[in-house]
């Protein structure tokens, strides 16, 4: 009986306790449920993944890549035109001759600015005024800009530091050469508690009206000013006439007179015979993107530079780049730390292309021996003939990436008539151990251009905005020609785009 009344004391108690718990837990849930709710809806509104980006910060910008070609000095050159070669749309490379063609492609509309470029460094600017088709393919031509030269801001002067005043009452200080008589008078006479006796100059002060000046204004009812205006007060002018209050009054009346008769010019009518056409922009797809960059503050050219045509032999070619984006220039030249090193690849790789296009370096002739008494003696050696020279040699050493060794580029040919002509390619690069190591070799004669067209190197050019070089080759052959992009990396030089082919007219020979 004991124990069984203790076991109903205890759950009594127990019961008890737990009622009184639930009841508190729940008073407590009521009085923090708003609280967690307006932390979790501030925390759900401070979440960065709720934050709206800008759709035009966000959509890649295109970035086109051509080749210029002129004739002439390069300040003033007396023919020109832009081939379009890629254009990057933050994907993939595409062919400029054919990109947005409506009907000109979107690399050569009127607008599109590039930048010249060699070896990285920029030359000047050349802005598209139109396009036309030469030989099966989309040319643009232009005016030719010199690069904005960035005007020297001003030296700021320094901040004038005041002397500690004793007085806590604030100053407005008048800027530096303003001087007025009047304010310094007014300044000396009222004393506006300055410590010295003498005026502030660069202290401004209010004008005050004179005596003779109130009482002359009760006379007369007009509202005059000082005797002596402040230089550097706004003024607001008056007509010529310079009448009073009531001429004023009634030339404006005049002026909003309703019956007073009016010369108004109308409009010009359209003949009814006569067709009306739009403006070209207003009709063009407003979705569509455009190749333009900012108008630069250079001077440009009065007159479009006259149209390239053929191919001559004083033709030059320089890489230009089209990018809304400002980027830093990325040089792509290399330096040896050894000039010499220079000199050993080049004569390394020279002599490679003199075996691919079969000149052979002639063998020194062994000195003869001749006889004297018993004895035989040897003549001296002569000198080695020198190896046959290669024509139209081109040397280019460029550093494609940050830190990422010298890539070289040679082409040549042999001195022959065009039809035994034949042309050389060669992209090397050296190994760890000094030599020579041949990523590339191209060669072909003048029978087999249209299988293997001859590659001419026009430059480096960074095509995908990521800071590495690509080389730029032209792909010429005997009917047509084509450019091509090869990236160089890990030791192997891989074809990474080419245009579509379009004719050619050879005129002055390769």
């Amino acid at each position: 009986m004991p124990d069984r009344l203790t076991f109903n004391l205890h759950y009594g108690r127990t019961g008890r306790a737990s009622s009184l718990r639930c009841g508190r837990n729940a008073a407590f849930a009521l009085w923090i449920a708003p609280l967690l709710a307006l932390a979790v809806g501030q925390a759900h509104a401070q979440y960065p993944g709720q934050v709206k980006k800008d759709k035009d910060a966000a959509a890649p910008s295109l970035r086109a890549v051509g080749v210029l070609e002129w004739t002439g000095d390069l300040s003033k050159p007396k023919t020109s035109r832009l081939v379009p070669i890629t254009v990057f749309d933050g994907q993939q490379l595409q062919d400029a001759g054919v990109y947005l063609a409506r009907p000109q492609p979107l690399a050569v509309e009127g607008g599109v600015e590039y930048i010249l470029q060699k070896n990285g460094a920029r030359l000047g600017l050349f802005e598209v005024q139109s396009a036309a088709q030469q030989q099966d393919a989309w040319v643009g031509f232009g005016v030719w800009k010199p690069m904005p030269s960035l005007k020297p801001k001003a030296s700021e002067a320094a901040p004038k530091i005041d002397e500690p005043d004793s007085s806590d009452r604030p100053t407005l200080h008048r800027k530096k050469g303003s001087d007025d008589s009047s304010s310094s008078g007014a300044g000396s006479g009222t004393g506006t508690g300055s410590g010295s006796g003498e005026p502030d100059p660069d202290r401004p002060t209010l004008h005050k009206k004179s005596s003779s000046d109130a009482g002359h204004d009760k006379d007369d009812g007009a509202a005059t000013s000082s005797s002596a205006p402040d230089p550097d007060r706004p003024t607001l002018h008056k007509a010529p006439d310079g009448g009073s209050g009531t001429e004023t009054e009634s030339s404006s009346s005049s002026a909003a007179d309703p019956d007073r008769p009016t010369l108004k010019r109308g409009k010009a009518k359209q003949s009814a015979d006569q067709g009306y056409v739009e403006s070209l922009p207003n009709a063009t797809d407003p979705d569509r993107p455009r190749l333009q960059r900012g108008k630069s503050t250079g001077g440009v050219a009065s007159e479009v530079t006259p149209t390239l045509i053929g191919m001559p032999s004083d033709m030059t070619q320089a890489v230009a780049v089209s990018d809304p984006r400002n980027r830093p220039e990325h040089p792509w030249n290399y330096t040896w730390a050894d000039p010499a090193d220079e000199l050993k690849m080049k004569a390394a790789l020279e002599e490679i292309a003199r075996t691919a296009l079969g000149l052979q370096s002639p063998t020194p002739a062994k000195p003869a021996v001749r006889r004297a008494g018993s004895t035989k003696v040897r003549a001296k050696p002569g000198t080695s003939p020198d190896p046959p020279a290669l024509v139209d040699e081109e040397f280019r050493v460029f550093e494609l990436a940050y830190g990422s060794g010298a890539t070289l580029v040679l082409t040549a040919r042999n001195d022959a008539p065009p039809a035994q002509q034949k042309f050389v390619t060669l992209i090397a690069q050296p190994d760890l151990y000094g030599s020579l190591l041949v990523l590339f070799k191209s060669v072909t004669d003048g029978a087999h251009l249209d299988d293997t067209p001859r590659m001419r190197l026009v430059d480096a050019v960074d095509a995908l905005a990521d800071n590495r070089g690509e080389l730029v080759f032209e792909l010429r052959g005997s009917a047509q020609r084509q450019f091509a992009l090869y990236r160089v990396l890990r030791g192997r030089a891989t074809q990474l785009f080419v245009t579509g082919g379009g004719a050619i007219e050879v005129s002055g020979g390769y």
